[in-house]
């Protein structure tokens, strides 16, 4: 049995709502302590930009939390959106001789 999340929360908008507004902190700001451009912190706030194994190392020394945390919220994110995108009807499971 496996537990589905209703509509997770992307990793950037994650970090906007957790991080960024209730401290005030800017996207440049952000950008500056984990030495990528502001560019790049702008889609992955924005959702445009996934959060990378290098990404979530950088993340969990900035921001906190482990990486594999970060890791697992976009993957969570990833599987959620392709279950919308998916059409799995006309797939069969392949039955096994045991």
């Amino acid at each position: 049995m496996t537990i589905q999340q209703h509509n997770p929360m992307h990793p950037g908008a994650f970090i906007k709502r957790v991080y960024l507004d209730p401290f005030k902190i800017g996207s440049n700001e952000l950008a500056r302590r984990l030495q990528v451009s502001s560019g790049l912190i702008s889609r992955l706030i924005n959702g445009k930009s996934d959060v990378s194994p290098a990404m979530a190392l950088k993340l969990s020394v900035v921001l906190g939390r482990s990486p594999e945390s970060w890791l697992l919220m976009q993957d969570n994110y990833d599987l959620w959106k392709a279950r919308q995108e998916i059409d799995l009807s006309n797939y069969d499971m392949i039955e096994f001789a045991v």
